[in-house]
Order: C-alpha cells, then structure tokens, then sequence
C-alpha cells in the first residue's frame, strides 16, 4: 500500500457512510488514516460512522481531531455539540461547551439552520429563554416555515417567556 491509496479507501469509506454500512466505513476509514493520518476529512467521516452507531466517546475524538487539522469544519462543531446536547445526563458546563461549538459553528455559517436550532435548544437547557428564542429568530428569519423552531418558540413564549 502507498499513501496515495489513502484516498481511495476513505472514498470507500464515505460511500459506506452514506450508504449506512458504518461498521465497514470505520474499517476502510481506519485504514485511509494509517496510511495519510493528517486529514480531516477522514477523522470527520469515521467520526459520522461512530456517530451512527452511538460509540460517543469515539466519535467525540474524531470530531476533536478532525477540529484541531481543520479548524474550519463547521460540521465537526456542530456534530460534537449535537453529540452533548442529545444526552439528556449533560449537566451545564457540558452544555456550555456544546454552546462554545456551536458558537464557532455560527461564526464559520451564521445562515447554518440546525446550529441555530440547536443553539435555542441549548439556551433552552440552561433556562435562557430570551437567548433562546434570539436564535429561533434568527432562523425564522431564514427558513421562515421551519416547524420545530415554530414549535419551541411557541412553547417559550406560552410557558416560559411572561
């Protein structure tokens, strides 16, 4: 094997995450970072499969590695955050840090829907109900139909914003 073939096992491996055979993507993935191990891009699709197959811990540390070559990959940060705020045992400083990437995540693509939504639902959590419904602004803004941001703006301003 030469390193060139990294890029033809991590293509395997995307077609194998879109396709939802993850257990192969993080095989062929795996191999693509033996051979090239400074890509983001591998870290950030073996971290999708991981993901998938709800190994958190492993995904975590490939969204963190995938950050730390590409700084610029918004989806890391979005999907390291969703990774916090999707476990109902996350106490505030963990969703803090889900703040802190989504934060980046906005800075990078401040028109990027689902940050937003999960921006308002994390202002949610720590009981920032005014910051919470900023950001479900902001996307109705944008995708004005947008059900779920409807939803929780509704439930925000009947139950919790007086």
């Amino acid at each position: 094997m030469t390193r060139k073939d990294f890029k033809k096992y991590l293509d395997e491996g995307i077609y194998n995450v879109q396709d939802g055979n993850y257990s192969n993507a993080i095989e062929l993935i795996s191999k693509s970072i033996e051979l090239k191990n400074d890509f983001a891009v591998s870290y950030f699709y073996r971290a999708v499969a991981y993901h998938a197959l709800n190994k958190l811990n492993e995904a975590m540390l490939d969204y963190t590695k995938a950050i730390k070559l590409n700084p610029d990959m918004t989806d890391a940060y979005y999907n390291r955050a969703k990774i916090i705020l999707e476990n109902k045992d996350s106490d505030a400083a963990q969703v803090e840090k889900a703040i802190n990437d989504l934060t980046k995540a906005l800075e990078l693509d401040e028109n990027f829907v689902d940050a937003l939504f999960a921006m308002a639902a994390a202002q949610k959590k720590l009981k920032n109900y005014h910051k919470s419904l900023e950001y479900l602004e902001r996307l109705l803004k944008i995708e004005p139909q947008a059900i779920h941001a409807k939803a929780l703006k509704k439930l925000l301003l009947q139950k919790y914003i007086i």
